[in-house]
């Protein structure tokens, strides 16, 4: 029996070392996967904070993978109706009060999206923090209860992204991006970004309010609250058209 319990923990020892010892890109792997799905929809509210104001914008979005997704604003009245697509490397934007279609251009994905602190590419996921970005352990961390891997994201010499650095903590137990700081092309820290509020969402566990301030203004904040999500839908490419966007609700 002895022997046959050496042979077994020998047999399964490797599988145990591999599940210990993920890399980086593949702890962010996870994370985003988890986060995306292969397709999800979901409806979502997001509140713009600021010193002596405050507003709040409901969305519903759509996506699939990570070259397809549409937002729709569906309140406050002044933008409903609005929506926002991202097909591979491009992206438009419908604005039917003035019954106009604007591409926006790569050079405007940093730039704020909806006045609030995401900006363009944060909501649509343009750049993906798998593929455009080399990816380092740096170790582990607890944030706010949750212990977290800490990874360092720097950008690939040829990607098309906004961030010069981003610093991710990812939770060890369940994966979730929990909390980034984002740095320009100077490595000056920009945002904060902070998850939380774990919560079932369709067939998994996932954060479902996150909280981005930039740094050097204070009183300022954004946050995105999930309010229904399901992953893995069946949704073709073709709904995500310039001609589906005058028609999508």
């Amino acid at each position: 029996m002895k022997m046959f319990m050496i042979i077994l923990g020998g047999m399964f020892s490797p599988f145990l070392l591999t599940a210990q010892e993920l890399t980086a890109k593949e702890i962010i792997a996870r994370a985003d996967e988890k986060s995306r799905g292969l397709s999800s929809q979901g409806e979502m509210t997001m509140s713009i904070v600021r010193p002596n104001w405050s507003r709040t914008v409901s969305l519903k979005a759509w996506s699939k993978g990570t070259d397809y997704s549409i937002i729709l604003i569906t309140a406050p009245a002044k933008e409903k109706g609005q929506v926002f697509l991202k097909r591979k490397n491009e992206m438009w934007n419908w604005v039917p009060s003035i019954d106009k279609m604007i591409k926006i251009p790569p050079s405007m994905m940093l730039q704020s999206w909806m006045g609030s602190d995401f900006t363009n590419d944060d909501l649509v996921k343009q750049s993906s923090i798998v593929v455009d970005y080399t990816h380092k352990l740096l170790g582990k961390e607890v944030v706010r209860g949750q212990e977290c891997y800490k990874l360092e994201l720097v950008p690939l010499p040829d990607a098309s992204v906004v961030w010069g650095k981003i610093i991710s903590w990812i939770t060890v137990k369940g994966y979730d991006l929990w909390r980034s700081e984002y740095y320009d092309e100077d490595m000056i820290l920009v945002n904060e970004e902070n998850a939380y509020d774990i919560k079932r969402m369709g067939d998994r566990d996932i954060p479902t309010r996150m909280e981005m301030e930039p740094v050097n203004k204070k009183g300022n904040k954004t946050i995105l609250l999930i309010n229904t999500i399901r992953f893995n839908i069946s949704i073709e490419e073709s709904f995500f058209s310039q001609q589906n966007m005058k028609k999508v609700n």
